[in-house]
């Protein structure tokens, strides 16, 4: 009798559902919109769920009594007190296999990391960073911005500050100025600032890009907002890092997030950052979806070795995806 394992990622802006067997091979993906519970509440959870699964079985032409086990990564699960809540939602798909949940940081390590264990930093709109050691004891952050910077929101109002400088004379002048006027039609800084203030201008975080392509022109003001990031992300790795006791050993950071296609302008000082107590981490960028880390979740659950069939899973899912966009 073949095993089915259900993975799923919710997110803030959407959320994944994969399906495979026990082979790797990806039966069914499922997409819907946002499902964290901070930004639509439990209800809003569930919904998205329930959606998701049943979106992924019907492509695989599957029951959901005949999943074998299940995992998911939630965004927004972060304490015990939500575990419960958590799993009530959850339990509306009704499902009858073991299953865990995690917050969502740890499946894209799973997704990313080829040992199955190490430390993810996500950099996105926010940042979160969770870590496995070998044994699966938990290293994390509060992932609620108190002192944890380097998402785009943060190089935004670095940005904006660089900006402010320069018209208080505080810092120097930056090419930041003209390309933000630019890209809200104000005809100078106070009017700029002015104008967030009063709502009349919004600078959310899709700006952090233009941010880059100011310090690829040479902008030392810009470079060093993209630096500052980049040693941000690496600090909180490094403290996941000395709570795990992972500094003498060879590891993987998984670098989760749209952030990180600035490359080595970000990545390569937080690389520094890490290196510095933990000499043997390598940095790579996670290349797989990844809702793949909740299926090698939901095979956890039934302890099966993962590492066989990891890649091919990786590689099939990428098809799965493509086929359901066709």
């Amino acid at each position: 009798m073949k095993s089915y394992f259900l993975g799923v990622d919710i997110g803030g802006s959407k959320s994944h559902a994969l399906i495979s067997d026990e082979h790797g091979n990806a039966l069914g993906f499922g997409s819907y919109g946002p499902g964290n519970h901070e930004v639509v509440g439990y209800e809003g959870l569930a919904l998205a769920l329930r959606s998701v699964t049943e979106n992924a079985l019907e492509m695989a032409a599957l029951r959901k009594a005949q999943i074998s086990a299940a995992g998911f990564g939630v965004a927004g699960y972060d304490w015990p007190s939500e575990r419960q809540p958590t799993l009530d939602a959850i339990t509306t798909i009704g499902l009858n296999a073991p299953l865990e949940s995690v917050n969502d940081t740890i499946i894209g390590l799973l997704a990313g990391a080829t040992q199955g264990w190490g430390v993810a930093v996500v950099a996105g709109t926010g940042t979160n960073c969770w870590g496995w050691d070998k044994d699966h004891r938990v290293g994390r952050v509060t992932g609620v911005g108190y002192g944890e910077y380097g998402g785009a929101g943060d190089l935004i109002y670095r940005a904006l500050s660089a900006i402010a400088f320069e018209w208080t004379q505080r810092g120097p002048k930056t090419l930041l100025t003209p390309e933000f006027l630019r890209l809200t039609g104000a005809n100078d800084i106070p009017t700029l600032i002015e104008g967030i203030e009063m709502g009349e201008y919004y600078l959310g975080s899709d700006y952090a890009p233009v941010i880059y392509q100011v310090a690829v022109q040479g902008d030392p003001v810009a470079h060093s907002i993209i630096e500052w990031g980049g040693k941000e992300l690496g600090a909180t790795a490094l403290a996941v890092i000395r709570q795990l006791n992972l500094q003498e050993l060879e590891f993987e950071v998984v670098l989760v997030g749209s952030l990180y296609q600035m490359g080595e302008m970000l990545i390569n000082p937080m690389r520094q950052i890490i290196t510095s107590e933990a000499p043997n981490a390598r940095l790579i960028c996670l290349s797989s979806p990844p809702v793949v880390g909740g299926v090698l979740l939901a095979m956890q659950q039934l302890k099966l070795d993962t590492a066989p069939i990891r890649d091919h899973l990786i590689k099939s899912t990428c098809s799965c995806i493509n086929e359901q966009a066709l």
